[in-house]
């Protein structure tokens, strides 16, 4: 069992949900991002998910790309970034997602990366433009390193599709909440809830379902929750406090707002 699958469990049994915490690594900058997943850690997240930046990110939102363009501005290379995780690693033992796009693996060679990936701490992978009818190296590659494959589904995702996808899916499925790209929203669509108890039926138990694009308050956390998700997935408005908020506050606020989310987890 992964350690992502083990976190899962281990929150089955105290009637918990997980919290997953999206961050661009790297943003602002190498120091404040290890601030930043300390006030993470301290504040409840169950599990971080660690962004590397891409020069086309098409599933992610303004928050997020203008992250991704200050990180690739100020070098952000991929030996960097495993160099952050081992950082990381040494000061936690949470589960760790790496999130970017198929090309960053691709041109480095799936094996070669995932050797990399994993040697440095990294536990799980999410890439929102790798579709399934291309998946067969990236999953024999992450299977022999013992990574989850965490794919992406939207609300208007076909059953016989989605069953295909959570066949692919270890760790857990990731459930986009809303058409279109991240960021913080103010409204819980009726589809997102239909598409939640759908996903559950499809799936059967087999696998999480976590679900993220728009989850920003403690209010999402708990509706979400209610409608039956395994975990929320909470990464533009993480970015907003990072961007708003002086270096020496930085952590300190981080912790209040994940604690915040955190409550509204249990059930």
């Amino acid at each position: 069992m992964s350690k992502i699958q083990d976190k899962f469990k281990e929150l089955k049994s105290k009637n918990e949900k997980a919290l997953i915490s999206y961050i661009m690594t790297g943003f602002p900058n190498e120091n404040a991002t290890l601030s930043i997943v300390r006030g993470l850690v301290k504040g409840g997240a169950d599990i971080l998910e660690l962004g590397f930046p891409f020069s086309d990110p098409i599933a992610d939102g303004p928050v997020i790309q203008n992250a991704s363009t200050v990180s690739l501005n100020k070098g952000a290379k991929i030996e960097k970034f495993f160099k952050i995780v081992k950082k990381i690693r040494k000061e936690t033992d949470i589960p760790l997602v790496l999130m970017t796009y198929t090309n960053v693996l691709y041109t480095h060679g799936y094996s070669a990366f995932m050797l990399k990936a994993k040697s440095a701490g990294i536990d799980g992978l999410i890439l929102p433009d790798m579709s399934i009818e291309e998946s067969k190296e990236y999953l024999k590659s992450a299977k022999k390193n013992n990574l989850d494959t965490i794919f992406l589904v939207s609300p208007n995702t076909k059953n016989d599709r989605l069953k295909k996808i959570a066949k692919a899916s270890t760790g857990f499925l990731y459930l986009v909440a809303v058409f279109g790209t991240t960021g913080v929203q103010t409204k819980i669509h009726k589809y997102t809830i239909d598409a939640i108890k759908n996903a559950k039926k499809v799936v059967d138990r087999k696998l999480p379902i976590g679900i993220g694009f728009g989850v920003s308050t403690p209010v999402d956390v708990k509706k979400y929750v209610s409608a039956g998700v395994d975990a929320v997935i909470v990464g533009s408005a993480n970015l907003k406090i990072i961007e708003n908020t002086s270096s020496s506050k930085l952590q300190n606020k981080i912790t209040e707002y994940t604690k915040k989310l955190k409550r509204s987890t249990r059930i």
